[in-house]
């Protein structure tokens, strides 16, 4: 694939996602923090999730591409691993639900719209991230993943898990806010 064409399509889901969540702004408290069961999540749980991986993984993504000493390359090449994780992370019709970390888990957390907040500023982040990428090689530029300071990423791949990752955590809380319209 074209680094550039991924690059592309990586900052346009971005865009989008940002646009969908300031959409979440203007709705009260209650139907952000209101929930289908006790099991499930809220549309402020779902952002504070993806709020926790973005504390990580954009300030890694950063710091990885700033001090890369790799000139840009063409070509974009998905690794094995990279690439398994970043399909599952796409959102699909029939979702597979995945087991969160407690860490990365904000059920039962009294949250406000700080956290839209502060999502929309990540999103935000993550668009400067992925214009500064143009500098690097998406393939040789490698950056650690949150489960495991053994396992490395390539960029390209990292910035594919993390916005699909935001993409479906937003289908899900675009869900959640479609059923509490339902009640």
């Amino acid at each position: 694939m074209l680094s550039k064409n991924l690059l592309q399509d990586l900052l346009e889901r971005t865009q989008e996602i940002k646009h969908k969540a300031e959409g979440f702004k203007t709705l009260p408290l209650e139907t952000l923090n209101w929930k289908s069961s006790p099991d499930s999540w809220s549309i402020l749980e779902c952002l504070e999730h993806l709020n926790r991986y973005g504390d990580y993984y954009i300030p890694e993504i950063e710091k990885r591409i700033t001090a890369s000493q790799y000139r840009p390359a063409e070509i974009f090449k998905s690794g094995w691993l990279g690439n398994y994780f970043a399909n599952a992370m796409l959102p699909k019709e029939k979702l597979n639900k995945m087991k969160t970390f407690t860490s990365m888990n904000p059920k039962g957390s009294s949250l406000d719209k700080e956290v839209i907040t502060k999502f929309i500023a990540q999103q935000q982040d993550l668009i400067n991230v992925l214009k500064l990428a143009s500098r690097a090689d998406l393939t040789k530029t490698k950056t650690g993943i949150s489960i495991s300071k053994w396992i490395k990423l390539r960029v390209g791949d990292t910035f594919r898990v993390v916005i699909y990752h935001n993409q479906r955590h937003l289908d899900q809380a675009e869900r959640v806010l479609m059923e509490a319209g339902r009640q």
